[in-house]
């Protein structure tokens, strides 16, 4: 259902948990207005700044956004000076920025010197940033849509690292639950990642969720043609939220009670958008003509806007509800927070700029004299543009008291658990690095409990076919409150889905965007809310290009976590191309703030998961991706040395990027060097053991991981500025001393390895997978594509012979 707040309406002292100050009256009710006119001057000035003053010798566009940053002006101001508490978070829309800067400006958060840096090296940046901006950033936005599904997945974080008293009491600790806002463009809810968040079953227990979404129905080109705010809404509706609608402003409110105004509503009601935008762009006289249109109403109409004069006539055609700061009030003071709301507030992109309603104004900037014009318009003097209110007038009053309201100690620093590097297992017998991974999680419950505890597994519905199987049956199922499991007493159900507020494992519907913008938020609670997690997701290899993006952000925004792609590449032969990744691989090297690991056995993967566990929920830490796989492995062939010193070199070489899995014992020295990743190591092996038969003595080169190799040798040659010291891996498993021609091979591109070539300048041959697979058995695939040992042993004879 949708519900229409009235916007003469004066918000209630309580609404569901959220306490809500009074209306705004006299003296209050001005200060607001002020502050609401300095915001719209400063984001205009900052985005002017950047684009008309500061020197810019290149030439290239700076770009800003003072038109879609105007339309958030009233929502922003009544949101940060009226209702938003400490414990509230906001993700704010990227074209927004300028705003929310302005706003901390004025709450004392923010240094003057910054305001003429937006856009600017080491600057404000061009859309909110948590670990960039100097000023309190809640969410980093800039990705269209994922700043407001980072509320929903923000929500469940801290739902599970912080619960507070609202939820089902248990061992942790508690503290207030604050509400999640999200300010959301209209043009935004074309994202299909939107719709899959609001779609999850857990979003409708989030009553904390606040969507505000900015209906001025402008996209980057054009006015919409057909935004079906009623659609939007009906969805919505459907999925739970309660909606509440902000159409129309006071003024209009008011025409519509007069004589005509009836008429009035139904002519706007029924005007298609881009006939509205462009009243916005009439004088009066034009839209006296224009607006009573040509229906037997338009009488009626014509007599209403006779009564107005010019001003108030333009006025009113723009007084929309988005605009309007008593209806915001009611809005807020109707929030049912036993759901989630999303608020659509109408609004006009460029409200109070030269550029109002223009279809062609998302990137348009003031001239300076429409700047001055706009100085003289909010009283502001142009020559000093930045100078805050009066300590002692009413809006400065009002500016202090809601900065020291508002102001935050961050959460006292906990440290990460302590992680052991080494379990102590030595695996036997034949296994899967995928298996692996469960295995190592549950031993880590008895060899580490404390860190175990902090662990966090997340799957979007495939826990059991990547054998997370024992581990959530050990640690159960993550709910905010208790759940019956119907089949606990079902002899012939292995899995058991016991849901409780002390799970360790989140189960998501198959949406691998929702999983990655969970556990973005799941390993930022160290920072967020001080309380470190370690975050595993886990989802098919094939579909983390799928989720890459907003991965990615996740990692710029500061979340520290670790993927989990698994099974991988065409070794799920019978699987076919659909579900066979091939460039995933070369994704690892180049993803920014993530370490990438493919290991070959099973204590390979233990190593490297402890190892990646141990760089989460910590300064500098760093994300990291696992690829693993489903062949079985004979675990003998991994040759773990059994002395204590030899086992524990192994270990750091696995964890540096490669060892030496085999060097040649009939020859001094090896006449060619195989260098395999993952499940290509039993193919590589065999490979050698035969051409050491054909009088080819070959060393074989374990590779866990082409990124931390790469980079060693960006150290090597002073690149990225990193330490040369960081390269000794390549020493160890490359020596010059044994330089000879290489063979690389792996499931995944050729390209990925051919760097490993340059460490010695040697003659190189680079086996791959170029092309989309079959279905097949393990050698059909493995021959198509040309990474069998047959293919090895012709590329190391090519160099060689």
């Amino acid at each position: 259902m949708t519900s229409t707040v009235p916007t003469g309406q004066q918000p209630s002292r309580v609404a569901g948990s959220q306490v809500v100050p009074e209306g705004p009256s006299g003296t209050r009710t001005e200060a607001l207005s002020e502050i609401e006119q300095r915001v719209l001057w400063l984001s205009s000035a900052i985005v002017h700044h950047a684009n008309r003053v500061r020197p810019n010798p290149s030439g290239l566009k700076v770009g800003g956004h003072q038109a879609s940053s105007a339309s958030m002006v009233s929502i922003m101001t009544s949101l940060w000076f009226r209702h938003l508490r400490p414990q509230d978070r906001v993700s704010v829309k990227p074209h927004a920025s300028p705003v929310l800067h302005g706003i901390n400006y004025l709450l004392g958060e923010l240094d003057e010197e910054w305001l003429t840096t937006l856009r600017a090296f080491g600057g404000l940046q061009s859309y909110p940033s948590r670990s960039k901006d100097p000023d309190p950033v809640d969410y980093s936005t800039g990705s269209v849509g994922i700043g407001a599904t980072a509320t929903i997945w923000g929500a469940l974080a801290r739902r599970y690292a912080v619960p507070s008293a609202e939820d089902t009491p248990h061992d942790r600790v508690h503290e207030p639950r604050g509400r999640q806002y999200a300010l959301v463009g209209d043009a935004e809810l074309d994202e299909g990642a939107i719709w899959e968040a609001v779609l999850d079953p857990q979003v409708t227990e989030l009553g904390e969720l606040v969507w505000i979404v900015d209906l001025n129905r402008q996209s980057l080109d054009r006015v919409v043609p057909d935004i079906a705010a009623g659609r939007l809404q009906g969805m919505f509706a459907a999925a739970g939220w309660q909606v509440i609608t902000l159409k129309y402003g006071r003024t209009l409110e008011q025409l519509f009670t007069r004589p005509g105004g009836a008429e009035l509503r139904t002519r706007l009601d029924a005007m298609p958008n881009p006939e509205y935008q462009r009243l916005l762009r009439c004088s009066a006289s034009e839209l006296r003509h224009r607006l009573p249109g040509t229906t037997p109403d338009a009488s009626a109409i014509a007599g209403l806007l006779a009564a107005l004069d010019d001003d108030s006539l333009v006025e009113a055609v723009r007084n929309l509800g988005g605009h309007d700061l008593a209806a915001l009030d009611g809005a807020f003071a109707g929030i049912d927070d036993s759901r989630p709301t999303v608020i659509f507030a109408y609004t006009v992109k460029g409200r109070g700029l030269p550029t109002a309603g223009h279809p062609q104004n998302h990137s348009a900037l003031l001239t300076d004299q429409q700047l001055l014009a706009l100085a003289e318009q909010v009283g502001v003097d142009p020559g000093q543009p930045w100078t805050r209110f009066a300590a002692d007038s009413a809006a400065g009053q009002l500016c202090a008291e809601r900065g020291v309201r508002l102001r935050r100690q961050g959460p006292p620093p906990a440290a990460p658990p302590i992680l052991p590097t080494d379990i102590g297992r030595t695996p036997t017998g034949v296994a899967t690095t995928q298996a692996a991974l469960g295995r190592t999680l549950l031993d880590l419950t008895r060899a580490a409990p404390e860190a175990a505890a902090r662990v966090v597994t997340v799957s979007p519905d495939v826990s059991s076919s990547t054998n997370l199987g024992g581990w959530v049956n050990k640690v159960g199922v993550w709910s905010a409150s208790e759940r019956t499991d119907w089949f606990a007493d079902d002899a012939e159900t292995i899995l058991h889905w016991r849901e409780k507020p002390a799970g360790q494992h989140i189960e998501l519907g198959i949406a691998e965007t929702n999983l990655v913008g969970l556990l973005g938020e799941l390993g930022a609670t160290w920072s967020r809310w001080g309380e470190p997690l370690l975050p595993i997701g886990v989802l098919y290899d094939p579909f983390v290009e799928r989720a890459l993006e907003p991965w990615s952000f996740g990692i710029y925004a500061g979340g520290q976590s670790i993927l989990v792609g698994t099974p991988s590449g065409v070794t799920l032969a019978p699987e076919g191309g659909a579900h066979q990744s091939i460039t995933t691989p070369s994704i690892g090297i180049e993803q920014p703030g993530c370490t990438t690991y493919e290991p070959a056995f099973a204590i390979d993967t233990e190593w490297t998961l402890l190892a990646a566990l141990a760089r989460l929920g910590r300064p500098g830490g760093e994300s990291a991706y696992l690829r693993l796989s489903t062949r079985p492995v004979d675990q003998s062939l991994a040759d773990v040395p059994a002395d204590p010193a030899a086992r524990e070199r192994r270990r750091r070489q696995v964890v540096a990027g490669a060892y030496t899995l085999r060097r040649t014992a009939s020859a001094p020295t090896a006449s060619v060097t195989i260098a395999a990743v993952g499940a290509m190591v039993t193919e590589a092996l065999a490979a050698a053991d035969r051409l050491e038969q054909t009088g080819v003595p070959s060393d074989v080169v374990c590779v866990t991981s082409p990124d931390l190799l790469f980079r060693a040798l960006q150290a090597r040659n002073g690149q990225d500025g990193a330490d040369a010291a960081g390269s000794w891996i390549l020493d160890a498993v490359l020596p010059a001393s044994r330089a000879t021609p290489l063979v690389t091979v792996l499931d995944g591109h050729p390209h990925t390895l051919t760097f490993l070539a340059t460490v010695n300048q040697v003659p190189h041959r680079a086996l791959g997978v170029t092309r989309f697979g079959q279905c097949g058995t393990l050698d059909d695939v493995y021959r198509y594509h040309g990474i069998d040992a047959d293919s090895i042993i012709r590329a190391a004879l090519d160099l060689t012979r």
